[in-house]
């Protein structure tokens, strides 16, 4: 696993980035080779956050944890982490490294913290489905098209991008955004 560590408006030390990339390492044998971590350090008002994000096989893990001591914002984003693996291993089996979820202790390591398996929950079940054709329109004709059905999102072919597939939402500051395709 690739680590890249960023310290906004302070300056961790070495041994910190050293303990969070021991730490987060552990999660190692999730992923495949690919994987890169991504860790940011910050202080707001006096309590020490740490964001981790993972990027493996197109997924993406993302996990904010915020105390008033670094170490323990760094064990807290590591049991989250592995929490949300456990919680959607049957979903992520595909994308993860096979294998990851076999039990091996060796004694000279360090034995992580226990976090309990979560009880699996069920598949996911569709309960509508809905065809309708996406017409190429403005971002504005489409904002307005999502007001008029009183939806918070809306898709559409994107004129302003050649067409692209695009969806426009409602935020929830009231503003609205745009997801496009990378293409």
């Amino acid at each position: 696993m690739k680590f890249v560590f960023t310290d906004k408006k302070v300056n961790v030390p070495n041994y910190i980035h050293n303990y969070a990339e021991k730490k987060v390492g552990k999660l190692d044998r999730f992923f495949k080779e690919d994987a890169t971590a991504s860790l940011t350090f910050s202080v707001e008002k006096d309590r020490n956050r740490v964001e981790v994000t993972i990027r493996s096989s197109g997924t993406i893990f993302r996990v904010s944890e915020s105390t008033s001591d670094m170490h323990a914002s760094i064990d807290a984003a590591v049991a989250s982490l592995e929490r949300q693996i456990r919680k959607n291993k049957t979903r992520l089996e595909k994308r993860l490294r096979t294998g990851a979820f076999e039990r091996s202790v060796d004694a000279s390591t360090e034995i992580s913290s226990f976090v309990p398996d979560e009880p699996e929950e069920g598949e996911y079940h569709v309960v509508r489905t809905k065809t309708f054709p996406i017409k190429p329109m403005t971002q504005d004709e489409a904002i307005l098209q999502m007001n008029l059905l009183g939806h918070s999102f809306f898709a559409f072919k994107n004129e302003d991008a050649g067409g692209a597939f695009a969806v426009v939402y409602r935020r929830n500051d009231g503003d609205y955004g745009i997801i496009e395709d990378e293409t």
